[in-house]
């Protein structure tokens, strides 16, 4: 519990000082990392499962899945080029994955090598690059900067109210299968402290956020955000038990792999992007 604490303390102290020298460069460099990291762990469960996807070119599709878009709108007027480069990247994705798998697989592992090197890329950069997609609105930079760190906020810092409530008050289990440690108390500490946080930071910081973002909004949709974070972190809690593992890597001292810290990201990301487009 103290080394989980200690890590989140380090994580929020490096992110907010790479925000703050390096801004939206820094962003895209760490959502493209962080991609990529979860991305291979993902293929390492996969592997476990008796697949064989294929790693390389999957990490490498992911790169650009996340990095591209940003900096060819940088060079681009038209903002369709860049929105749209991780749909098509994904469909070149299949083209060559189905090409290779002719010749680099037999029979009995073609159809696990496609479904695990195309589910894991849909999955992990495409959803993710919907952060980037924030990073890119209409609007200035560090609004965009500071709204990408508001998801953020509100997504993990579910998964410490979920921790904290489910720890003092826990006692009905919210998917024991899946889960065991997981309650429903927990998961509604975890909703309610969202809200609490996202009307907090857009109080605090309101001059940064939208205007439409006033703490009431803000709180409103903090909640539904919530629970997408609490059902994403139980999809990798599903994939972690078909794959008979605990924990996905050992990269952060008492939470575990990259995957452990971007599961409520993952669905939580393009929730947030289409909701924030009916702000605008």
């Amino acid at each position: 519990m103290l080394s989980r604490l200690l890590s989140t303390l380090v994580l929020w102290t490096v992110v907010l000082g790479s925000l703050y020298f390096f801004g939206a460069h820094a962003a895209i460099a760490l959502i493209t990392l962080l991609a990529v990291l979860t991305l291979h762990e993902f293929y390492g469960m996969m592997e476990k499962m008796g697949a064989r996807p294929f790693r390389v070119m999957g990490l490498l599709f992911s790169v650009l899945m996340t990095g591209a878009p940003y900096y060819l709108a940088l060079f681009s007027e038209d903002p369709y080029t860049s929105e749209s480069i991780p749909a098509g990247l994904l469909v070149l994705a299949l083209l060559v994955t189905c090409i290779r798998v002719l010749r680099e697989r037999d029979t009995t592992n073609r159809v696990e090598t496609i479904a695990a090197t195309m589910g894991g890329l849909l999955y992990i950069p495409y959803l993710l690059h919907f952060l980037v997609r924030i990073l890119m609105r209409e609007a200035d930079s560090g609004e965009n900067l500071a709204l990408c760190l508001w998801v953020v906020a509100v997504a993990k810092f579910c998964d410490v109210g979920a921790l904290l409530a489910g720890l003092t008050v826990g006692r009905h289990k919210l998917a024991p299968e899946i889960s065991p440690k997981k309650t429903w108390e927990g998961a509604v500490g975890g909703v309610l402290v969202s809200a609490g946080i996202g009307a907090a930071i857009a109080f605090l910081f309101s001059d940064r956020l939208p205007g439409s973002l006033t703490p009431p909004i803000a709180a409103l949709i903090a909640v539904p955000l919530a629970i997408i974070a609490i059902i994403s972190d139980l999809i990798e809690s599903a994939i972690k038990r078909r794959a008979d593992t605990k924990d996905t890597g050992q990269l952060i001292p008492g939470i575990g792999g990259a995957f452990d810290l971007t599961d409520s990201l993952i669905l939580t990301a393009p929730v947030a992007y289409f909701i924030f487009l009916f702000l605008e």
